[in-house]
């Protein structure tokens, strides 16, 4: 790993007299993050705005090439920048985490650059002729969150530059130096203020959204957020992508094969240390092959190593802050205290550094519980016990959020029965949290709306413009 180097990027971002930041794993400090004020985030935007025009004056291979040149970029310091993931964040190098998370940033640039865009003809016969083109929007405001700082963040950063837009990020809080280090890497293959990050609190946040020279905000984060955000946007009819939080649920069928499918249900739970949106929230086991299913679970529980994130064998890390470790521990002892089973974890060192806490594991849990309806966004797992199918896509479906789900089942004309009575923005089969920058993603219910990826991403950072003769 490139420490030294990873420092040098890090002095090129950070402000000696900033806000610091600690690693969650040691307490350590990382870094000092600066902060934007009004007047810089003014500033920021009008810089932007005038960018703007002479970006979308670029066709689009012209800006696809510069989006190819600024994944190289990425790549070329991939290991510094998933070093600084790894101490601001928390999560491991290895796995499905720091490295990981880097390389997805790469693979989404070039996606969103090698996606064809053509104008959509829509009526060409004697009455006459009708195209739908799609126009840039003008400024961008993005926020991200703290979970994957970088991949998120190339999420709204991707799209928006591909179609003409200029963009101003706003980083979390918790992680702005992964942010600040991403959008300094990319600024050495983009124009001059096509991308502008503004680190600060949530007063900034409110400030960016509100500001008229924003055309669309896309942010994810939390349901709560999400609505604020909605209200403060409102006055100026900004477009919105909204991927809010879930709370998903997975349904095994009484036909799978638990040891078959017990290391994807685990990391479909437990990527990120459960710090992810589309995580497997809540699983939902036939009583036939129950208990088959917790030992097949407990086994691979038992052999993921957690610790600090620069160790380059573990591939669970702690919670990225200590709100979210009070939140699962809170979750996990109102699931004991109602007389759930704890198969493993569920017994945290408090004494010990770190946001960490144990990979739980719960049975025999009430459905009801608030380890199953309230989204835990941590290494917790309730598994549910159930006799009836249609019930058990009763309880799946009957939360007010609906990110993602999956089924699991060695029939796969039967998993796709089960799958279109889900409701959710995704359903996988097999598999959970899949996601692809070709497929497009988005929530339903109160997990948001709007879609990224793939060419309707494209489409939603973009002005539909009809011409018609």
């Amino acid at each position: 790993m490139d420490t030294q180097t990873a420092s040098t990027l890090l002095e090129q971002i950070q402000s000696p007299q900033g806000r610091e930041i600690l690693d969650p794993a040691t307490g350590e400090l990382v870094g000092r993050t600066p902060q934007t004020s009004p007047a810089e985030l003014n500033d920021a935007v009008a810089r932007a705005h005038t960018a703007q025009t002479t970006w979308a004056a670029q066709s689009h291979d012209q800006r696809s090439q510069t989006l190819h040149a600024a994944a190289d970029a990425i790549e070329a310091h991939a290991e510094e920048l998933a070093v600084l993931l790894s101490r601001e964040q928390g999560k491991p190098l290895n796995g499905p985490n720091a490295r990981f998370e880097v390389g997805a940033c790469a693979a989404w640039l070039r996606t969103a650059a090698s996606i064809p865009v053509e104008p959509e003809v829509l009526l060409d016969d004697e009455t006459g002729h009708a195209e739908l083109h799609y126009r840039p929007l003008g400024v961008v405001g993005a926020i991200g969150p703290w979970n994957w700082p970088m991949m998120i963040s190339i999420w709204q950063i991707a799209p928006s530059l591909r179609m003409g837009n200029t963009v101003v990020i706003k980083p979390s809080e918790y992680t702005p130096l992964s942010v600040l280090a991403l959008v300094h890497v990319l600024n050495t293959a983009l124009p001059a203020d096509v991308l502008i990050a503004v680190p600060g609190d949530g007063s900034l946040g409110k400030a960016l959204t509100e500001h008229p020279d924003i055309a669309k905000i896309m942010f994810t984060g939390s349901v709560t957020t999400g609505k604020a955000i909605i209200k403060t946007a409102a006055d100026t009819m900004k477009r919105m992508t909204m991927e809010l939080g879930g709370n998903d649920a997975g349904i095994v069928l009484d036909d799978a094969d638990p040891k078959a499918i017990a290391e994807d249900l685990f990391w479909g739970a437990f990527i990120n240390t459960g710090q992810t949106c589309a995580a497997l929230k809540r699983l939902y086991v036939p009583d036939s092959i129950y208990d088959e299913v917790c030992q097949a679970l407990t086994e691979v529980a038992a052999k993921m190593p957690m610790g600090i994130g620069l160790e380059e064998h573990n591939v669970l890390g702690p919670l990225q802050n200590a709100k979210q470790r009070e939140i699962v521990a809170r979750l996990v002892d109102a699931a004991t205290d109602s007389g759930a089973r704890v198969l493993i974890g569920a017994d945290p060192d408090d004494a010990a550094p770190g946001f960490f806490y144990p990979t739980t594991l719960v049975a025999d849990i009430d459905p009801q519980n608030p380890l199953v309806t309230e989204e835990q966004f941590g290494p917790a797992l309730p598994i549910i016990r159930y006799t009836s199918l249609d019930q058990a896509i009763a309880w799946a479906n009957g939360l007010e959020v609906g990110l993602g789900s999956s089924v699991w089942s060695s029939d796969p004309k039967r998993a796709a029965e089960v799958a279109a009575r889900m409701e959710a923005g995704t359903t996988w089969i097999n598999k959970h949290g899949a996601i692809d920058p070709r497929v497009p993603f988005g929530g339903a219910k109160q997990s948001g709306f709007g879609l990224e990826f793939g060419l309707q991403g494209l489409k939603e950072v973009a002005q539909p413009h009809v011409i018609s003769s």
